[in-house]
């Protein structure tokens, strides 16, 4: 696979197609990965997906998953030279999650008046809000908000920023993101000024850093990552919540939930909810 931007163009039926986009879905080495999936010929019942990997061993996988699938029609195409990564999330539909509606610049005439609207532009960060993960946190967010408000709120591994401007957006009196990779830094902080929302996000390579420690201890704690660091922040999590605080984690697969919930468990967690979306778990713990 050369090493220049591609793209995967994979066509068939929508079963095979939607088949396809649930196996990338639930492929924990392409929790990342851009694609978008639409129907390209009615009259023909011809569904399309357009991937766009970031780097070669991500296009052979996403190739390989494509064409695993018996009657989907696989090419691959070298990009020319253009912001490939933003015309594939200009392709990207708007999701809804709860009282939550995730947009792009694309899309801006389509937003409801009755929902709580977030602006993103995933640019190089996670998080458009279409990945299975972010959006089992915003309707487990969602759930929370009907019960009570959150006045202090951290977000572990923020990407694109969505889950804190969420916090934000919802009455939190102080939002602090962080990541450990500087571009999402960046990113977040551009898109907190796009909603108009003031969420500070930082560089920082744990919760032990000052700057999380000195705005601590939280009401609640997001935590959008994946199962092994979730299992290593367990202590860390803990001790940046308030007692009976909320802590939100996702990132994890259905098969790593027990993993995960043992861990919390042994640091005096108790479950409040679980929520299922693919082949993809959100664990809401209260800390005890």
């Amino acid at each position: 696979m050369t090493d220049d931007p591609v793209q995967i163009i994979a066509r068939g039926p929508r079963a095979i197609a939607e088949a396809a986009a649930r196996q990338i879905d639930a492929d924990p080495l392409l929790e990342g990965a851009t694609y978008s999936i639409l129907e390209e010929d009615e009259d023909h019942g011809i569904w399309r997906i357009d991937a766009f990997p970031t780097e070669p061993e991500e296009a052979e996988r996403l190739r390989e998953a494509l064409a695993a699938q018996a009657g989907l029609a696989v090419s691959v195409e070298v990009l020319a030279d253009a912001d490939w990564l933003a015309l594939a999330l200009s392709g990207l539909p708007p999701v809804r999650a709860g009282r939550f509606f995730i947009y792009g610049a694309h899309d801006l005439g389509r937003r409801p008046g009755n929902t709580v609207n977030l602006r993103i532009e995933a640019g190089a960060a996670f998080g458009t809000g279409h990945h299975g993960t972010t959006v089992g946190c915003l309707c487990a967010y969602d759930a929370l908000l009907k019960r009570r408000r959150f006045a202090k709120v951290l977000d572990v591994g923020a990407g694109t920023g969505v889950l804190a401007i969420a916090a934000a957006k919802t009455g939190a009196r102080l939002a602090l993101g962080i990541d450990i990779d500087p571009v999402s830094v960046r990113i977040g902080r551009e898109n907190a000024v796009l909603n108009q929302v003031r969420v500070r996000f930082v560089h920082a390579n744990g919760l032990r850093e000052g700057s999380v420690q000195a705005a601590a201890p939280y009401d609640l704690v997001f935590a959008n990552i994946l199962a092994r660091p979730l299992v290593w922040l367990s202590s860390d999590i803990r001790a940046a919540l308030k007692p009976g605080g909320l802590a939100v984690l996702s990132g994890l697969l259905r098969s790593q939930e027990r993993l995960v919930r043992a861990a919390y468990l042994g640091r005096g967690f108790r479950v409040e909810r679980r929520y299922h979306r693919d082949a993809w778990a959100t664990l809401v713990l209260r800390r005890g």
